[in-house]
């Protein structure tokens, strides 16, 4: 498959060439490159299945519902484009017992390039959470996860250089290419722990760290079947810090790094919170931050929580030397996320959990 490339290289001259290259890149992937990295985001702290099973469920309220959608390198026709949704809950263990369960399930689409390929993906997710110590909100969390995932194109969209004569594309024109299946079809393993305890004053600091990674099946990744092309292990490790000074403002800190094959990634920022609080309850909170994607981007981010609605939105902006070819324009991401408590929770023991 090689997806317009050598209509590309007949076009490219030295004020285009990076932004063909990206495409190019793009297009060969997955088919001759074994390092792939899995996609990512810079909400990551939204994608809990993805980053560490062992994240799962692990948050304040009883479930937690949410689409997530990226738009990455917006000046580049064909851009990646990336829709997500999830679902995560958590139960007590028992009556007695300060242990909790947590199941949770996500499933996206990343659709990029002129020939539509297109990565679908499913992760249900198990976790079990060991309380150490309640008066400190200390856990000890395994999860897993095993994922099944589809890639294909479109080959009707493909073009080649036998189709070129003196310069000029005829469809009609033989390929001489042996395309092969345009889906391909995988099954993925993943695992992970994490830590996460409260200290201070009423517990107002809390602290997460965790180390996950998944491919440990190291699944076959080519559309020929190439027993030597298989996905990379992806290694990864979340660490967050949230400090809540009163009733009305929290700063919460967060990192990501992950390691995939010769692919390597460190995300870290954070976010202050402002929260207006009526009764006993948070009726509205507003948080604004920023992260950095070491070498890469700027990551603004502006996130407004009503009730039980979060809305977030985040922009890339491209400080690397691809900036020439996105035009300093990277990726725009949308979440939004619904939370709340059950209405009847019956034997359902409140459990306690980090407030991130």
């Amino acid at each position: 498959m090689r997806a317009k490339l050598f209509k590309l290289l007949l076009r490219i001259n030295t004020n285009n060439f990076l932004q063909y290259l990206v495409i190019l890149l793009s297009s060969l992937s997955p088919i001759c490159a074994r390092a792939q990295a899995d996609i990512h985001f810079s909400q990551f702290y939204e994608t809990s299945i993805l980053r560490n099973p062992a994240l799962t469920g692990v948050f304040e309220d009883d479930y937690k519902v949410g689409v997530y959608y990226r738009s990455q390198w917006s000046s580049i026709s064909n851009p990646y484009k990336t829709e997500l949704v999830s679902a995560e809950t958590h139960f007590a263990a028992s009556k007695v017992s300060d242990d909790f369960f947590s199941f949770g399930i996500l499933g996206y689409t990343d659709k990029a390039g002129s020939i539509d390929e297109k990565i679908t993906a499913f992760y249900p997710a198990v976790n079990y959470n060991k309380c150490i110590d309640p008066n400190h909100n200390t856990y000890l969390s395994v999860g897993f996860t095993g994922g099944y995932l589809q890639y294909s194109f479109d080959p009707s969209k493909a073009t080649f250089n036998n189709q070129y004569l003196n310069g000029v594309f005829n469809a009609a024109n033989p390929s001489l290419e042996n395309i092969p299946n345009a889906k391909l079809t995988m099954y993925d393993v993943g695992a992970g722990v994490n830590y996460n305890t409260s200290r201070g004053e009423n517990n107002n600091v809390s602290y997460i760290i965790g180390f996950s990674g998944y491919h440990f099946s190291q699944p076959n990744i080519s559309y020929y079947h190439n027993p030597q092309i298989t996905e990379n292990i992806r290694l990864n490790g979340n660490a967050a810090v949230n400090t809540v000074f009163n009733d009305f403002v929290s700063i919460q800190l967060q990192a990501n790094y992950a390691v995939q094959g010769e692919y390597k990634e460190l995300l870290a920022g954070g976010l202050i919170n402002w929260a207006q609080v009526k009764g006993m309850e948070t009726q509205f909170t507003l948080s604004i931050g920023a992260f950095y994607r070491y070498g890469d981007a700027v990551i603004p981010v502006l996130k407004v929580k009503y009730k039980s609605m979060a809305l977030g939105v985040s922009y890339d902006v491209n400080i690397s030397s691809l900036d020439e070819a996105s035009n300093m324009q990277g990726g725009t991401e949308v979440t939004l996320f619904f939370s709340g408590n059950y209405f009847d929770k019956g034997l359902q023991k409140k459990t306690v959990c980090p407030k991130f």
